[in-house]
């Protein structure tokens, strides 16, 4: 393990942000991890996976531990299914393609996401219809003060809407060292109905699609509305999509006769977090280098040389006008740190 001192964590984090680390460390294997814990018990650690899912805000004056473990391999699987270990520090979506090119189905609407398979499962993250816990078996994860690896089922994370056990009453207690997947060897189950996935298809003349089709028209569709970050720093959505009662959506129905909405049970509707920051006029916003992305207003942009302390205050403005006009609690998908 090398120490690296005063280190700037750009090229680090989706947004870009220029901030430095008094201590940077990056571990590729679980020793190392074991011991590297062993060794700072009484020393403040900021866990780093893809640093996709943060926005910087300042400079990190602990050690910064980078978990670049890498690795995948076949656990078990019979003639319908297999179940996949990938170790946390895998790119997330290069996984995606290579599942897709063992023809193993159950991630495909998850193509191009940003980030690692490690930091996957704390926010439960999904697209299109589909979230990480639908092929979710397990997981391992270092406690951070026993240095034990424990195993976590679908059970034990409690999964919700972005969110599980990691981010709540174990928050900064475990590290996850690997992610284990059920995919779909035959009789790929297909989800083709959510967003523009179906307008794609038709649009290249695929009639019968597959896995990997499916995976296509999810990398068009994210391409044609979202920024490379590494053209243009960003961490994707940075708002969650808010979930509101179905007697507070017939309210806004009556203002906002035009408003789109997905039905979650009998008494929650999911609304576009997206449709409601345009309506808001932040669509294209800009202020020096911080802004609103001009094609999906839920992306907030780093044009070069924004500050995580602008971007954040860019983020409580659209909070409070979504609020005031439409009495929503906009909630932050990605960490504020």
């Amino acid at each position: 393990m090398r120490v690296l001192r005063n280190f700037s964590l750009k090229g680090h984090n989706s947004f870009g942000i220029d901030v430095r680390a008094d201590k940077f460390i990056s571990i590729e294997n679980v020793d190392d991890l074991r011991s590297l814990l062993r060794k700072s018990y009484a020393s403040e650690l900021f866990i780093l996976g893809g640093g996709s899912n943060m926005l910087l805000t300042g400079d990190i004056h602990k050690t910064v531990v980078h978990i670049a473990l890498n690795g995948k391999k076949i656990v078990s699987e019979t003639d319908e299914e297999v179940i996949i270990e990938a170790s946390a520090g895998e790119n997330w979506h290069e996984f995606v393609l290579w599942t897709l090119e063992q023809n193993y189905g159950g991630l495909e609407n998850l193509s191009l996401i940003p980030g690692n398979v490690g930091t996957a499962p704390i926010q439960n993250i999904g697209a299109y219809g589909v979230e990480l816990k639908d092929s979710f078996v397990s997981c391992k994860a270092m406690n951070v003060q026993t240095l034990e690896e424990q195993t976590f089922s679908l059970e034990k994370c409690e999964f919700s809407y972005r969110n599980s056990v990691f981010k709540n009453q174990l928050k900064g207690q475990y590290i996850i060292t690997s992610v284990r997947f059920r995919l779909t060897k035959e009789n790929h189950q297909l989800n083709v109905d959510y967003g523009a996935i179906r307008s794609e298809l038709e649009k290249n003349a695929i009639t019968s699609p597959g896995i990997q089709d499916i995976s296509n028209a999810v990398i068009a569709i994210r391409r044609s509305k979202l920024p490379d970050p590494k053209e243009i720093g960003n961490s994707g959505s940075f708002f969650k999509n808010p979930i509101i009662s179905q007697d507070q959506f017939k309210e806004l129905e009556e203002k906002f006769p035009e408003i789109p909405s997905y039905k979650i049970s009998d008494n929650e509707i999911k609304v576009p977090a997206g449709w409601l920051i345009d309506q808001a006029g932040f669509k294209g916003y800009r202020k020096g280098d911080a802004g609103v992305h001009k094609n999906q207003a839920l992306v907030l942009v780093n044009y070069g040389e924004a500050t995580g302390a602008e971007l954040l205050v860019l983020s409580k403005n659209i909070q409070k006008k979504i609020k005031d006009q439409f009495n929503i609690d906009l909630e932050a998908e990605v960490n504020i740190i």
